[in-house]
């Protein structure tokens, strides 16, 4: 309910009363992550392999929220958003203060495309090329930083992410 609430208020856009209740809608990062990490591995075309612990975004709350309102992420962690079945997947920034770089993981966990420094707080939308079965965010730079490419594996328990959202949007952050 809390959640219907904040969204409510964040569209209203009123100035100084929805920002003071806005405070009360941001979630504590530490809180947020707690218990719900994931260990996930890009095995990079020179065969490198390349970890990180990552929240999952399983609810369709949670994938609507993704990043949101947070200022800075540990650099060997992100977020995935699982997707079942796989879709056409489309994010943007708002409300997101993190640069960040998209990594769009087909059915089969190979890489789809990535989008890479995504602009914090802005509403451009950014699409997978086809159907993906997750997007995996991280800070700006990985992917350049670690050489990941199109084709690439991404590892992780598929048994980790179980109850994820059927429906709704394609999770904006």
């Amino acid at each position: 309910m809390i959640q219907y609430l904040c969204g409510f208020i964040r569209a209203l856009k009123l100035p100084v009363f929805a920002g003071i209740l806005l405070l009360a809608c941001q979630r504590d990062p530490a809180d947020a992550a707690a218990g719900r990490l994931l260990e996930l591995t890009i095995v990079t075309a020179n065969d490198a392999q390349h970890g990180y612990q990552v929240e999952v975004a399983r609810s369709i709350e949670e994938q609507a929220r993704g990043l949101m309102y947070r200022r800075e992420m540990a650099a060997d962690h992100g977020m995935i958003f699982p997707f079942s079945p796989p879709r056409r997947a489309t994010f943007w920034m708002a409300n997101t203060y993190l640069p960040l770089d998209m990594i769009f993981i087909a059915p089969g966990g190979t890489i789809e495309s990535i989008i890479a420094n995504a602009e914090p707080l802005t509403t451009t939308q950014r699409s997978s090329i086809g159907a993906v079965s997750a997007v995996l965010e991280l800070n700006a730079g990985e992917a350049a930083r670690i050489g990941a490419k199109a084709g690439d594996k991404v590892i992780y328990d598929l048994q980790d992410l179980q109850d994820t959202p059927e429906k709704g949007s394609n999770a904006p952050n």
